[in-house]
C-alpha cells in the first residue's frame, strides 16, 4: 500500500531538479534542503570535497550527492551540474547553500508549471537578501536567473580562466538563454556563517573584478550576459560613492535601518576594494593570463 502512495506524492512534485553547489555548508545546508526535497522530484547536492557534515547532513534529509572535481578548464561547475546532473529532468533551479525559496515562489513555481513545461527558456528569481542576521526590504534589488531548461541555456565561457578570486565557480554573470521570464517572489539568502565571510568571499571577488578591468575584451564578454542594471553599473564612474548613494538614498536602504547602512556601507566598500586593486595591477604591471 506504500508504494502507489509514494508515487502518487511524487506525481505531486514540482517537475524540476533543484541543485546545489556546495563547499563546507555544513551551518546552512539542513534548511536549504529541508525546505525543497519534499516539493520537487530530486535535489542534489554537488560538493567540491567539503570538510565538514556538508554531505552527510545533505544526505540524511533526502538529497542525494554528487562529487566534483574541477579540472580547471571549461566548463565551470554550474555549467558542469547542467550537463552531467539528472540530466532526465530538464528544468534546474540552482540554489546556493544558503537560500531557500520563499512559500509564495513555491507556489508561483506551481502556477507556472500547472499548465506544462514553460514556453520561456529561463525565469530571473529576486533575492530577499539577509545581512547581519536582518533582512533587507530596500537597498539593492538583486535578481538571479535560477531557474532553468537546460536544453536551452548556457553558461557562456567568457575566457576568465587565468583570472583570480572565482576559481570552479561562475563569476558575476547570467547564463544565456533563448528567451526569459520574471517571477515576482523570492529565494530567501540567509547566510548564517558569520558576517566575515561575506567579507572574505568579497575580497576573493574584487580580486576578479580587478582582474577584469585590466583585461577589457573579457570585461566587455561578461557585461553583455549581466543584468541590465548590471551593464549600467559597468559604465559609472565614481562607483564606491554612486554605489552607497543608490542603495542607501535612491533605493531607501536607510529604512533597514543599522543593518540597511552596513550593508551599504560593505557594497560601496567592495567597489572601493576593486578600485584599489586595479591600480595596484596596473601600477605593478599587470596581471597574469590570457
Amino acid at each position: 500500500m506504500g508504494q502507489p502512495a509514494a508515487q502518487g506524492r511524487q506525481s505531486d512534485r514540482l517537475p524540476l531538479v533543484v541543485v546545489i553547489p556546495t563547499k563546507n555548508e555544513a551551518e546552512n545546508i539542513a534548511r536549504t534542503v529541508a525546505s525543497v526535497v519534499d516539493h520537487v522530484r530530486a535535489v542534489v547536492v554537488v560538493d567540491s570535497h567539503s570538510t565538514d557534515d556538508t554531505c552527510k547532513i545533505a544526505a540524511g534529509l533526502g538529497a542525494e550527492t554528487v562529487d566534483y572535481t574541477w579540472d580547471g578548464r571549461y566548463p565551470k561547475k554550474k555549467q558542469w551540474c547542467l550537463d552531467h546532473v539528472r540530466t532526465d529532468i530538464p528544468w534546474v533551479l540552482f540554489l546556493d547553500g544558503d537560500e531557500t525559496p520563499s512559500p509564495q515562489l513555491l507556489g508561483e513555481l506551481r502556477a507556472v508549471f500547472a499548465g506544462g513545461p514553460p514556453s520561456v527558456a529561463a525565469f530571473d528569481i529576486p533575492l530577499g537578501y539577509w545581512f547581519a542576521g536582518r533582512r533587507l526590504r530596500h537597498g539593492y534589488t538583486i535578481v538571479k536567473r535560477a531557474l532553468l531548461d537546460r536544453t536551452r541555456c548556457r553558461f557562456p565561457e567568457v575566457g576568465d580562466l587565468g583570472a583570480p578570486g572565482m576559481g570552479e565557480q561562475e563569476g558575476h554573470y547570467q547564463p544565456v538563454a533563448e528567451s526569459a521570464a520574471r517571477l515576482r517572489s523570492p529565494i530567501e539568502h540567509e547566510d548564517l556563517d558569520p558576517v566575515r565571510t561575506w567579507f572574505e568571499r568579497h575580497n576573493r571577488y574584487s580580486d576578479w573584478e580587478a582582474w577584469l578591468e585590466l583585461h577589457p575584451e573579457v570585461k566587455e564578454r561578461i557585461r553583455q550576459v549581466k543584468t541590465r542594471q548590471g551593464q549600467l553599473f559597468h559604465k559609472v564612474p565614481f562607483k564606491p560613492l554612486v554605489s552607497f548613494g543608490y542603495a542607501y538614498v535612491y533605493k531607501r536602504g536607510f529604512l533597514d535601518g543599522r543593518a540597511g547602512f552596513d550593508y551599504a556601507l560593505a557594497m560601496s566598500f567592495y567597489r572601493w576594494q576593486i578600485g584599489l586593486k586595479t591600480r595596484e595591477l596596473r601600477r605593478d604591471g599587470g596581471a597574469s593570463g590570457p
